[in-house]
């Protein structure tokens, strides 16, 4: 197959501009703050391919590329050293291609960088071809940074870089195709042409959905497996508003450092043990914390206090939940242990509200992922926030919303709304996947990357997430409107008195420190630990740490197959620096 295109070589050189702001940041974060700084950023290459069969016959597609990077966070101009091209290989979504650059360069005083973009070739809406063909997402890095190691690298610079209408015809009249003899060749420019436009095709011409599949149950629903070597126990504790929640145990030693994990909404204490990799409890056993606890909040889908229409947001959680939680730990461990607390999605907005509001005491660090003290999510994600409510409530009759609807038998208003919502996501064959894309966030998928989790998870969706009472999202959507501040639901109900009306009222008075950390391509709550950590420095500099690690999303930070070496020491240098020597 292709044995004619053996030798070819194909050429066109490229320049992509735009702005990158210093620091890890979203991206279109990163090229507004840097446009309003006069940071650019230009890249321009020579992109070469040396073989066109072996680049078609190749899952990569890769070529190499020559050239330099520009701007001033690069110290003027910076040589191309080597660089590497990759056009569409396939990914681990059936409907997304990528276009993926990295160059490793060296500026005129010694200095080394890594600039890595990607183009994301994915059809949302409308006609975004265009927009997905000509929009580099650009990560600058200090050093020769290789793609397995930036989640742990720090980000000298986030931003975009993009591709005009005349820099593209440009691009267009560079484009050769030469044979071995150095001769025109037709033959290759429209082979390389058609794989091109073939490309393309497969993403943004129409498309039935995939099959739904019902994968079989690998592992029992709230196994313990996945944590060897400890002694585990239950612990029941009761809320001061009446619900029976608890905390599970995973002791090997005795250790002055305990340390509570905390889940978000849909999910339970299940995603931080899961069995088919290394999971947080595990890690954490592992590297000397000898005494790990996990919560199982009302959120946790080991209750059913979400499958019915209630009145419940998250100030009760913050009032009731974590005090009760930290209050029951602190009789199980006594009261000179220092206590840790890592927590996940609204578990970590929900903590964060209740240390900042002064109900929860005696915790010596945090760490609180994808969201802390601000609330602020993609544009569709507020949409639906709005609508969502009152569609389920007063149209649909739905108690809840539930990721497993499709698979129910018979027929109801929600399976029906399971099948809608397949045909808007072709990404991959989980209705679970997509019914939890339409819940939670904004992108396909919106909760993680796809390539960053592992076959067994993906499988296993519907037992890892559970349904949820849809008026937790109009507290959400009031923290969006409230210019993303947390703060409360009813301001006016005595019941929750002893809480602010704005959470960030009391943050010069916590000396708790915190690590907010987040993926970069987090599509549920966007960038709101980014902007969280912004306003914490105008308050108190210095006192909290930021991380933000490429290439992740969401619920892949905890849940991913590889965090145990991408996230987890990231998070261990934190609790160590705040653990006893």
């Amino acid at each position: 197959m292709n044995e004619h295109l053996s030798g070819i070589r194909i050429h066109f050189a490229e320049t992509m501009s735009g702005y990158a702001s210093l620091g890890g940041s979203s991206f279109s974060d990163g090229f507004e703050e840097g446009r309003a700084a006069g940071l650019p950023l230009a890249l321009h290459v020579n992109v070469d391919v040396d073989d066109l069969k072996t680049f078609l016959d190749t899952a990569e597609h890769a070529a190499q590329l020559t050239g330099y990077v520009e701007g001033p966070l690069v110290g003027g101009r910076a040589e191309v050293e080597s660089g590497r091209f990759m056009l569409m290989p396939n990914t681990a979504d059936r409907d997304r291609k990528v276009m993926n650059y990295r160059v490793y360069c060296r500026n005129e005083d010694g200095e080394r960088f890594t600039l890595a973009g990607e183009k994301e070739v994915q059809h949302h809406f409308g006609f975004d071809l265009w927009h997905d063909t000509t929009t580099l997402y650009t990560n600058l890095f200090v050093g020769h940074v290789t793609p397995e190691q930036a989640p742990q690298s720090d980000l000298l610079a986030t931003g975009i870089l993009s591709l005009g209408v005349v820099d593209f015809a440009k691009v267009l009249r560079t484009v050769r195709a030469t044979d071995a003899a150095g001769n025109n060749s037709l033959v290759g420019l429209a082979a390389f042409g058609e794989f091109f436009a073939g490309s393309l095709w497969q993403i943004y011409g129409p498309s039935l959905p995939p099959r739904p599949h019902e994968a079989p149950r690998l592992y029992p629903r709230y196994t313990t497996e996945g944590v060897q070597g400890a002694c585990i126990s239950e612990h029941a504790f009761t809320t001061g508003d009446g619900l029976g929640l608890s905390l599970t145990r995973f002791q090997r030693a005795s250790c002055d450092d305990v340390v509570l994990i905390i889940h978000g909404l849909t999910t339970s204490s299940d995603m931080f043990i899961m069995p088919e990799h290394e999971n947080l409890v595990q890690h954490l056993l592992d590297q000397g914390y000898g005494d790990v606890f996990t919560l199982d909040h009302r959120g946790s889908n080991r209750f059913p206090y979400n499958l019915v229409r209630g009145s419940a947001n998250l100030d009760d959680l913050a009032l009731y939940d974590h005090p009760a939680a930290i209050a029951t730990l602190r009789q199980l461990v006594g009261p000179h242990k220092r206590i840790h607390v890592i927590a996940h999605c609204v578990g970590a907005l929900t903590f964060g509200m209740s240390l900042f509001a002064g109900q929860v005491g005696g915790v010596s660090s945090v760490i609180l992922n994808s969201i802390a003290l601000t609330a602020r999510v993609p544009p569709f994600s507020k949409l639906k926030l709005g609508l969502g409510p009152f569609a389920c409530d007063w149209l649909l009759g739905l108690e809840y919303v539930n990721p497993r609807w499709r698979h129910q038998p018979a027929w109801s208003a929600g399976k029906l709304l399971a099948m809608g919502v397949d045909w808007f996501h072709h990404e991959c064959d989980s209705s679970e996947c997509h019914m939890l894309s339409f819940m939670w966030g904004a992108g396909k998928p919106a909760l993680f990357m796809h390539e960053n989790m592992a076959k067994e998870t993906h499988d296993r969706l519907g037992d890892l997430f559970g349904g949820i009472s849809v008026n937790y999202y109009r507290h959400v959507l009031k923290m969006v409107n409230a210019n993303h501040d947390a703060v409360k639901f009813e301001p006016g109900n005595p019941r929750y008195a002893a809480l602010p009306d704005n959470y960030f009222s009391q943050a010069s008075k916590v000396t708790t420190p915190m690590l907010l950390v987040q993926g970069q391509e987090n599509r549920v709550f966007a960038d709101s630990n980014i902007l969280c950590h912004q306003r914490l420095e105008q308050i108190v500099p210095g006192r909290h740490q930021l991380h933000v690690f490429p290439g992740y999303g969401h619920q892949d930070i905890f849940m991913g197959k590889n965090v145990a070496i991408d996230i987890f020491p990231r998070l261990l240098t934190f609790l160590r620096a705040h653990s006893h020597a």
